[in-house]
């Protein structure tokens, strides 16, 4: 835990502020017991009414100090827990923004979004508990001990066998709870993952009747969950019962042998008053432990699910220099040599990936390149590669050996901001962000001018559809576009990409859910912003590459065949069989 919070900055002196009245307040409870004691001996047993005013005066001055110092305490943690748990979520996120895609897919979103949350407010829990008890509670319990030590030697004997019973019933209790507190979180992971997947597949359950399944998945989950809570539970049902026992044993104790020592002369009845009083203020401080013992182990299994995000380093590793990305990011980009290709070439060199665990390789010995003012068409059966191939370039993963250049440049010694500036990237799974039409086409740049957005919904064929909204480029957008049907939904996700104006444009699959008119006047009018700049095409439709500069066939992971649609027509079979299975289907239409 303490490593977690080495991560965040908190203010320092609102943390000494909170230390400080804690002292004082603690120091306040100390004393009451001593007047108390002044009061019984020195005015109730003789009588003395002026000393009674006198020193019950003195403790209700005391005991308003404390409460002003109460209510000043628990303002403070309050600030500084909502501190702590802002900071920490924010080093979360800025942490899971700077992973590699292969880390990100390693947790998974369902435990990302756990640990953001239900993790985080586990941690800010405890933290208020630890000023307002961790703190407090050690100094009562020291100065109990003394106090009392100081009331009376002999008697101190039974809180040194009451105590460490107590400490030994708290510790074997939260051990045997720490390994159920983690499997707990586990199963909190397991509940969020079904869930977000019945949200977001809410449609193919309809679609197959599986609803009723779906509830027996999340039925099992949740009984998971609540049979380990309560076995949490039941395990910590054991620790108040326990504790006040041995407080009242305790208690009783004292009584009886401060009673035999009244009996024998050697205490006075204000002494035992306050002895009781001091060994009530020892016990209840080990109470605040017990307290803390049944939400550290939480918060401790918590604090390393947070400690494993923020202690990854991006494992975007250079080949180059073996460091992470974050690290090898120069201040500027290395210097294109003199003979280096015009803006936005992307050159492949001898390029292998393959996924972490697989069996394969998904690329093998990948070799192209693609030139500014031409289009580059990739094209192959499903699962041999495309999508793969076109991640590499803005470095969503980072490839195992060979090269991947753009102006003559490798990828690793770039900037990673800079080099995505440079690319236009419309991906295969269209996504849009909650907002307005206008801010997702000007998500890049929420200073684009009105002319600007709108030439870019006009190129994208988005135009149309928009001016049909009641209130167009401000019409709102759904969480992921819900709103919008999916051929209007990748249309902006293209206008998105062409508002960047970027150096490279790179479109995965990006036309699929268009029809063929649609798509037609989308690649003419692609044409007249993207004639300077380099376009790399994913498709499946033949009819989307026909024109292209150079297609690219992609089998099992390798390149089978480089040319245009002619010469690939006569030289490639891979190619004719995808032409030809293509057009049959359409002849069957």
């Amino acid at each position: 835990m303490l490593k977690v919070l080495s991560f965040l900055k908190l203010d320092r002196w609102l943390v000494v502020g909170v230390l400080f009245l804690l002292i004082l307040q603690t120091l306040g409870e100390l004393t009451l017991p001593r007047y108390m004691a002044l009061i019984i001996n020195d005015g109730v047993m003789r009588g003395d009414t002026a000393v009674i005013w006198s020193i019950g005066g003195r403790m209700l001055a005391i005991s308003g100090g404390i409460g002003l110092t109460a209510l000043a305490v628990s303002f403070l943690t309050a600030r500084v827990s909502a501190g702590l748990g802002r900071n920490l979520r924010q080093a979360i996120f800025d942490k899971i923004e700077n992973l590699s895609m292969r880390q990100f897919d390693d947790f998974g979103p369902a435990t990302l979004i756990t640990r953001t949350t239900n993790d985080v407010t586990q941690i800010q829990m405890v933290s208020v508990m630890m000023f307002r008890m961790m703190v407090a509670a050690p100094i009562t319990a020291v100065g109990a001990v003394f106090m009392a030590y100081r009331e009376n030697a002999g008697l101190t004997w039974v809180l040194a066998v009451a105590v460490p019973i107590l400490l030994a019933f708290i510790i074997l209790l939260s051990r045997r709870s720490l390994p159920l507190f983690q499997i707990v979180q586990e199963r909190i992971d397991r509940l969020n993952l079904i869930v977000r997947e019945k949200l977001t597949g809410l449609r193919v359950i309809r679609a197959f009747n599986q609803q009723a399944h779906e509830a027996g998945r999340f039925a099992k989950a949740n009984f998971e969950l609540t049979d380990n809570y309560i076995r949490v539970n039941r395990l910590m049902a054991f620790m108040m019962p326990g504790v006040m026992f041995m407080m009242n044993l305790t208690t009783l104790a004292i009584l009886w042998f401060g009673g035999l020592k009244i009996v024998a002369g050697e205490m006075n009845l204000g002494s035992i008053a306050a002895f009781t009083q001091y060994a009530m203020q020892l016990m209840f401080s080990l109470v605040m432990f017990s307290i803390m013992f049944v939400m550290i182990p939480r918060a401790q299994v918590a604090a390393g699910r947070l400690s494993e995000i923020l202690s990854l380093t991006p494992d975007m590793h250079s080949a180059l220099t073996g460091q992470s990305a974050e690290e090898t990011d120069p201040p500027a980009p290395t210097p294109a040599p003199a003979t280096s290709q015009p803006p936005g070439t992307v050159e492949f060199r001898n390029v292998s990936f393959g996924y972490e665990n697989a069996e394969e390789p998904v690329l093998s010995d990948i070799s192209f390149t693609a030139r500014p003012g031409q289009t580059t068409a990739i094209i192959g059966s499903t699962g041999s590669g495309k999508t793969t191939l076109v991640s590499l370039i803005p470095r969503f993963y980072d490839i195992q050996s060979g090269s991947i250049l753009v102006d003559g440049i490798d990828i690793r010694r770039q900037p990673l901001a800079e080099l995505r500036k440079r690319i236009g990237f419309v991906a295969q799974k269209t996504f849009l962000f909650t907002g307005t039409i206008r801010s997702n086409i000007a998500y890049d740049d929420a200073g684009l001018s009105d002319e600007e957005v709108r030439q870019a919904a006009r190129i994208s064929q988005s135009e149309e559809f928009i001016s049909q909204l009641e209130n167009t480029y401000d019409a709102p957008v759904a969480q992921g576009g819900a709103n919008l049907s999916g051929g209007q939904r990748q249309r902006l996700s293209i206008a998105r990409a062409l508002a960047r104006k970027p150096d490279i444009y790179i479109f995965d699959d990006s036309f699929s859910a268009l029809d063929f008119r649609t798509d037609a006047r989308l690649r003419k009018d692609l044409k007249t912003v993207t004639g300077n700049a380099t376009v790399i095409v994913v498709a499946q439709r033949i009819g989307t590459v026909l024109d292209a500069d150079q297609i690219i066939v992609l089998a099992e992971g390798q390149i089978s065949a480089i040319g245009t649609h002619q010469t690939l027509l006569k030289d490639s079979p891979v190619y004719r069989e995808i032409v030809a299975s293509q057009l049959a289907k359409e002849d069957s239409a």
